[in-house]
């Protein structure tokens, strides 16, 4: 069985790649010097076998015999003894008609000379022509008489050669050249791949290009392929990658990697977990309509610090899930205040039955059947909206058992809602009453002064407005803009709550602005008023929508 080849290293490959491109990078030397070669032996040659022509022009005993009728018995011995002298490769007599008649090679004598331009003219000339079955680079020189009878006349044409050498002679010349610049250059490509390779090798940890690919190829499909949201930044802030479902939850542009986080369009909260400066695991923040769990994990390497790696998770579902359990949770805290209540109020019933005032247990029946009916009507007439109803009176029975007082305002109303709507409006609602309830009751008051709440609610011109106020401490205007922030509060943290705290308010700037509209706070002279508007589908939407975060402070700031 054959076992396959193994693929070369990384040292291999990069020898190999520098070797071909040293071979190729010595052809084309070897093609340049060859060219560079046969020019410089066109302009030396050339210049030496014109002026030799040219001396064999000027010479007397060629003017003497070359007009006599057969010169080359006489010219023989002359043309030969130059050949030797000046070691070339052939010397050429032809008539004014271009007919060689005498030469260094006798089987020319007779044929006809091929002659260059302007040479029968009287002009030199010099260049290649095909001579005796050869190539040679001959200078042409034009015979002209000196005697008086034939003064100026141009007797023959004189002809020197030297053979152009071929291409294979000129490489065989440049082969030592060429073999110690390929010896050279070898010793230096292996020492250049193996220190090369070797570098290459610690800044891949030691790892091939086939490896190299292969974990790219495993990251590419790990990051694509899960359901997680994946952003990377470097230590400049920087994103680095971030996944196609990173980039949906953060609606992150398409070029989003290689700019700062500065240069998205991410909320404070959002840079300030992704850069490190809230630490924490399961961070909640809030991104657009989403509300999202981060978890950032540091990256370092030898002690350096090269960025953070962080997971972004959807819990926009869970927190409506979440939301509409809340209505139950309220519901079921109403139940338990109110048997609480009505547990109170048999305890009352059975002392005054003990004490025997039959009268007054009448009397007493008869004021909380009149509460009960005045608490239907302030709440159940002008709601008309069930689920809003009932929470507005599970939120009454909780306030009263923190002895706080739930008022609703006159001129309240609000018809039925849709489903979506009515809870959106529920949240908005028993987000601003909890708020108030718990600034109400956690406020020092004067004595026999009681706390209280007050609840309006509105609908028009196709939007809900809802207003909620306390006579609580206010809000501090310098922080006015940082109650709607995510993770700001104003609670303890000894509230006993196991919910995450600070993120009431920044829910229901969400729920408002996801609806067009908004919320603001302002300090009034008992207290704070929250003042939300929530444009509904479907129904026109108010000219002048209220703005996300501002304060008017009317009163003292509270202490």
């Amino acid at each position: 069985m054959f076992r396959p080849l193994t693929r070369p290293t990384l040292a291999g490959q990069l020898l190999l790649f520098q070797l071909t491109v040293i071979l190729l990078v010595l052809a084309a030397v070897a093609g340049l010097s060859l060219a560079q070669s046969a020019a410089v032996f066109n302009a030396e040659q050339g210049r030496r076998v014109t002026q030799l022509a040219e001396s064999l022009a000027a010479s007397d005993l060629v003017r003497g015999r070359l007009p006599e009728p057969a010169p080359s018995q006489t010219l023989a011995p002359q043309i030969q003894a130059d050949l030797e002298r000046w070691q070339v490769s052939s010397v050429t007599l032809a008539d004014p008609g271009g007919r060689i008649v005498a030469s260094t090679n006798p089987l020319l004598i007779g044929t006809q000379l091929p002659l260059g331009d302007g040479v029968l003219d009287g002009r030199g000339w010099r260049g290649e022509i095909e001579l005796g079955g050869r190539t040679e680079l001959v200078g042409q020189a034009p015979v002209i008489g000196a005697e008086p009878e034939n003064l100026g006349v141009q007797l023959g044409v004189a002809v020197v050669g030297q053979e152009a050498p071929t291409l294979a002679r000129l490489l065989v010349q440049a082969v030592p050249t060429l073999l110690l610049y390929l010896g050279v250059a070898s010793v230096l490509g292996v020492a250049g791949s193996w220190l090369l390779a070797r570098r290459i090798k610690r800044q891949t940890f030691g790892m091939e290009p086939r490896e190299i690919a292969g974990l790219a190829e495993h990251r590419e499909a790990m990051l694509y392929g899960i359901a997680e949201g994946v952003i990377a930044v470097d230590d400049q802030h920087r994103v680095t990658l971030v996944n196609d479902v990173g980039r949906r939850l953060l609606d992150l542009p398409d070029g989003a990697v290689g700019r700062t986080l500065d240069d998205l369009d991410l909320t404070a909260r959002l840079r300030d977990v992704l850069t490190g400066t809230v630490t924490g695991s399961d961070q909640v923040v809030l991104q657009g309509n989403r509300v999202l769990v981060v978890n950032r994990m540091p990256v370092e390497k030898d002690g350096r610090a090269l960025g953070a790696v962080a997971t972004l998770r959807d819990r926009t579902e869970l927190a409506q899930l979440e939301r509409d359990l809340g209505s139950f949770r309220s519901t079921a805290e109403a139940l338990r205040a109110q048997a609480h209540e009505f547990d109170n109020k048999l305890h009352t019933i059975s002392g005054l039955i003990q004490i025997g005032e039959q009268d007054e247990v009448v009397r007493y029946i008869d004021a909380l059947n009149r509460h009960r009916q005045s608490l239907d009507l302030s709440i159940g007439g002008p709601i008309r909206d069930k689920a809003i109803a009932a929470l507005l009176m599970a939120k009454s029975a909780q306030a009263s058992e923190r002895q706080v007082r739930l008022d609703i305002a006159e001129g309240t109303a609000l018809g039925p809602l849709s489903a979506e709507d009515s809870a959106d409006v529920g949240t908005v609602l028993g987000n601003l009453i909890d708020n108030a309830v718990d600034a109400a009751a956690g406020s020092p008051l004067p004595l026999a002064a009681e706390a209280w709440v007050r609840v309006d609610i509105r609908e028009a011109q196709g939007a809900v407005t809802i207003t909620v106020e306390d006579n609580g401490p206010g809000v501090p205007q310098e922080t006015a803009e940082e109650v709607f922030e995510h993770g700001f509060t104003t609670k303890s943290a000894n509230t006993g709550t196991t919910a995450e705290r600070g993120i009431g308010l920044a829910l229901t700037r969400l729920v408002c602005e996801h609806h067009g509209g908004g919320v603001r706070v302002e300090n009034t002279g008992d207290g704070a008023r929250f003042t939300a508007q929530l444009p509904l589908p479907d129904r026109p939407v108010p000219a002048t929508p209220v703005p996300s975060t501002s304060i008017a402070a009317t009163a003292e700031e509270p202490t």
